[in-house]
Parts: C-alpha cells; structure tokens; sequence
C-alpha cells in the first residue's frame, strides 16, 4: 500500500521521501507530462527565439556603431527601422560645436540586392573616420570615391557568392567588387559598402544622406555627449540626434518589433499555462485516495499544496530547460535564412536564458495554484473508499 510506502519507518527500512512524492506524481502518466512539457518548452523557446533576435537587432547595430568609433548618431528614423534621408548640408550645422572631433555623412538602406532579399548597403563619405575599422581580407580599397566599385563584408560575399572582380548589380548599376573586408562587427560584415557620392547617384539621393556619425572629443562624458545630442537636435529639427546605441531602440518600428515578439511569445506561454493547469488537475482527480491517505496519515492541508505546486514548479523548470534548447535551436536556423543572414546576430545572453527559465518556473506554480487548492479541500475519509 502507499501507506506503507511513506510511514515512519525502523532504521535500514526504505522511506519515500517527499521528492520521491513529487516525481512520482509527475511519472504516472508519462505521455500526458511529456505533452505538458512540450506546451511550455514552444511558449519559452519563442520568448528565447523573437525576443533573441529583437534584442540582437539593437546590440549589432550597437557594435557595428562602436566599431566605427561613433559616439552620436544624427537620425531620421523615427518612425521605422530605416532611416529617411535629410540633406546633406545639415552637417555644416554642428560639424563645429564645442566637443565634436569628427563627422562622417552615411547613406544607408536596406534593399533587395540579386539574390539576397535584404542587404545593407552603405554609403560613406569618403575619407572619413567610418572607413578607418575595415580591414581588407582580400582584394583592395576603392582608388577614389568615383571608381564604380564596392567592398563586401565577409558574410555579405559569402550570402551574395561573390569574389573580389565579381559585379553586383544595385538598382540597376553593375559595380565591380574590388574588395572583401573584415568589419569587426556583425552588421558591418554584412554590408556592401561604397562610397557616398556613388551611392548617391545609384540610388537617385543626390545630396542626401541618412545619418551623420558624430566622434566626439577625448575625455567628453556621458552626460556632456546627451549635451551634445539635445544641441544638435535642436540645430537639425528635420533629424535627431542619439548616443550610438540608442537611436534604434528609440525609433517606432523597433517598438512595434518588440512588441509583437513578446505578444506572440505570451500567446504560446498562455498554452503552456493551460497544459500545466489541466494536467495538475487531472492528476488531483487521479490521486484523490493517495491525498487522502496522506491527509489520514497526518499531512497538513498545507503540506499537500505545496507538494502540488512543487510539482507544477517542477514542469515549469524542465519545461524551461527543453524550451531554452529548442529556442536556441531555432535562432541559429532563423540566422541562417537568406531574408535575414548578414542583418543582425541573435542576443542570446545568460540574462535572457534566466529569464527564459524563471518565466516557465512562474508558468508552473501559478498554473498549479487552483489544483493545488482542489487538492486541499479533499478529506481523509475518501481513504476509505477503494
């Protein structure tokens, strides 16, 4: 009998532990359990998957900012993830405010480019500090900012199948690959880069640009460089202007992003939810003589809640563990689609696995609290019922 199982026993006697109760629980019906875990792992493995790669979105441009050496970011993007072009002569504006070493004027899209769905491509004024962190693999450096020519990025070439002489048509310009560089970031090793007036004229911006990378004075603080952006802001109302970094996580379009990766992500948690709940609850109905036993046997009421909510507990942890694997899993293949190789490169930090884990272990004990409530209004006199 059960009760024989959890008794006081004498020395050298086997006695089930309370673990031992738990998992028993969770191992008497395998399949159903087996079920339950996979219901939380796809809600935890999408909060790892979406929420990953819509936080790499802002750490690659992040790095490929700092990469460059850019400290301020003046901007048009307000409302979408690509910025809209401004003229070119708002630089004059604050190339000579108190705290600025160096400008460099870029025009950057994301376009359809042959066979790649979306490339970056960036136009750099030349001459300027945004060329300095590119070291050539193969290959060379434009002679000029007029030579029809371009550089690839590393995973560029390899998504493109390009080689140093290859052509790649932008719009409806043939340029000659003259080089393949290393970016020391992610997002730049991803680019096609070439020079601002030929950019320009390609894509019919004349006198346009997207942003202007601002490289400010040794020794300028933080506080002195959000100084520095409130100025600029205020000379270039037509643009913005940010700390490298945060000028994307502030935009329209990469709060929509955000927000429908952590709807969708609760969406599939909420399914997880209601398996740990129903599967609990079937197990209370089950285990009604067991409990019951364990109540005639001088278990508080209190004792058999937690052990039901450890249980659920339990589900959530493992469930968590498999949904971590699995969204790890589906970043590296998503990384790995042509629409977005090259664009960004997943955050898969520790803190967004912790978090990961403790969102499945608060799915299982709050999904546990109303069997857990049923199991504690059963009465010892069902003990008797065979």
């Amino acid at each position: 009998m059960f009760s024989m199982a959890i008794r006081q026993n004498s020395p050298g006697t086997n006695e089930m532990t309370f673990f031992d109760v738990i998992t028993r629980g969770l191992k008497r019906r395998p399949i159903r359990t087996g079920l339950t875990l996979l219901g939380i792992a796809v809600g935890i493995a999408a909060v790892v998957a979406l929420i990953g790669l819509s936080r790499g979105l802002v750490t690659s441009w992040t790095a490929g900012m700092k990469s460059r050496g850019t400290d301020i970011v003046v901007h048009n993007m307000r409302g979408s993830l690509t910025p809209k072009p401004f003229p070119a002569a708002t630089r004059d504006r604050i190339a000579h405010l108190p705290g600025v070493a160096a400008t460099c004027m870029i025009l950057v899209d994301l376009m359809s480019v042959e066979n790649a769905e979306l490339m970056i491509v960036s136009g750099r004024e030349w001459g300027c500090f945004a060329w300095e962190n590119l070291k050539v693999v193969s290959g060379r450096m434009p002679k000029d900012q007029m030579e029809r020519a371009v550089l690839l990025g590393t995973t560029a070439a390899d998504v493109l199948k390009k080689k140093v002489g290859d052509t790649v048509q932008i719009e409806t310009e043939e340029l000659t690959v003259v080089g393949i560089v290393e970016g020391a970031a992610f997002v730049e090793n991803g680019s096609i880069i070439l020079s601002l007036p030929l950019l320009q004229q390609v894509t019919g911006n004349q006198d346009k640009i997207s942003a202007i990378d601002v490289r400010v004075a040794a020794g300028t603080n933080d506080a002195e460089i959000r100084r520095l952006c409130e100025e600029m802001s205020r000379l270039i109302p037509e643009a913005h202007a940010d700390p490298a970094g945060e000028h994307l996580a502030h935009t329209e379009g990469y709060r929509v992003i955000n927000a429908m990766s952590w709807g969708t992500s609760l969406l599939a948690i909420l399914v997880g939810v209601l398996g740990v709940t129903n599967t609990m609850l079937m197990s209370v109905f089950e285990r009604r003589q067991e409990i019951a036993i364990l109540l005639a046997l001088g278990w508080k009421r209190s004792r058999i809640v937690r052990m039901i909510l450890w249980e659920s507990a339990m589900l959530g942890l493992l469930g968590g563990i498999i949904g971590v694997g699995l969204g790890v899993i589906g970043v590296h293949l998503m990384q790995a689609a042509p629409a977005i190789r090259g664009l960004l490169e997943p955050d898969l930090s520790f803190n967004l696995i912790l978090m990961a884990v403790t969102i499945a272990v608060c799915v299982g004990v709050l999904s546990g609290f109303y069997p857990a409530w049923r199991s504690s209004r059963l009465t010892p006199s069902l003990a008797l019922h065979g």
